[in-house]
């Protein structure tokens, strides 16, 4: 009798720990510790802290300290792992219609591009992830992503001909690769400047801010911005995460994610500038080649979508922006 009453208490603990709404939020993602979208991240914790009146607190792990983007999302899905960040690029490995977010030339501009993503567009991608246990909770801007090599000067899709170009692990941008006539090598983030100073690959495409602070511009001399990408970084939480969390907590967390997102756009505007300007001055030649020469090659990849994707891509290109 006696150990089935300690194992009932043991059983009514457990169980009450399970359920219980949880104070601390683990967030892991693989940036540096200096980049504007980690320091976002810091002031998103600040102010859960503020609206929970101390009750809830972030702990961050940047750097892939917890493992990469994909890792980081296959432990949200199991519960180990709370909030983390990851481009939309991986992000389609895991909800495919996030892959409308790789394709090349979608948007207008910036405003167009920011619209999308913080408008119903956006927001409905962001939480129409529920199946893949996965909840979406704002979008960072990761700005234009463009090519950047070690040795070869492209002013065009043909100087592209024959390199192999890492990319992140998401099919489209492997195919987008494919179709400039390069051959596209994911490897892990963590990896890539070992990769780059070997002559493993001969280039990579990413924004100007991760270019500088990866110093990946020691290795590679040319950045060619040619634009072709708006990827969204995307802050989510796993649904197991999410659905501990009492209706007050889902409100502050969210508060604080859409504050933290406003904050992160203008410390991105300031570190674009400031990265372009540092890699000239290490001796990087920034070239600024013809777009719809870029645009044109890989135009095939909007067209063959299933009929769903292609249908959001029409209303993305057809959103209309507010001054």
């Amino acid at each position: 009798m006696n150990r089935l009453i300690v194992f009932l208490m043991l059983l009514f603990v457990t169980t009450a720990c399970e359920e219980r709404p949880i104070s601390t939020l683990k967030l892991a993602h693989g940036l540096d510790s200096s980049h504007p979208v980690h320091l976002s991240m810091v002031r998103m914790g600040e102010l859960l802290e503020t609206y929970a009146d101390g009750s809830m607190r972030l702990e961050i792990y940047p750097s892939e300290q917890l493992g990469s983007e994909r890792q980081s999302l296959e432990l949200l899905q199991i519960g180990s792992l709370d909030i983390t960040k990851v481009s939309a690029a991986v992000l389609e490995n895991f909800a495919p219609d996030m892959q409308v977010f790789s394709l090349p030339y979608l948007f207008r501009d910036d405003a167009h591009a920011n619209e999308v993503f913080h408008g119903s567009i956006g927001k409905s991608l962001l939480v129409g992830m529920d199946e893949y246990l996965i909840r979406g909770l704002t979008y960072f801007d990761a700005g234009n992503r463009s090519f950047y090599t070690r040795q070869r000067l492209v002013n065009s899709p043909d100087d592209l001909s024959g390199l192999k170009i890492r990319v992140q692990e998401s099919p489209t941008a492997m195919q987008m690769v494919r179709e400039l006539g390069a051959s596209p090598t994911p490897i892990a983030w963590g990896e890539l400047y070992t990769a780059l100073q070997q002559g493993v690959i001969d280039g990579a495409e990413n924004n100007a801010p991760s270019f500088h602070l990866s110093r990946h511009y020691e290795v590679c001399k040319y950045y060619i911005l040619n634009e072709h990408t708006a990827v969204p970084d995307v802050l989510v939480i796993g649904t197991l995460s999410w659905n501990r969390l009492s209706s007050e907590q889902k409100k502050w967390l969210q508060m604080a994610a859409d504050s933290a997102a406003a904050y992160q756009q203008t410390l991105w505007l300031a570190a674009e500038a400031k990265a372009l300007d540092e890699v000239a001055a290490a001796g990087v030649q920034i070239i600024r080649p013809d777009k719809s020469a870029f645009a044109q090659k890989t135009a095939s990849l909007l067209e063959n979508l299933p009929p769903h994707l292609k249908a959001l891509v029409q209303k993305i290109q057809a959103y209309e922006t507010h001054d």
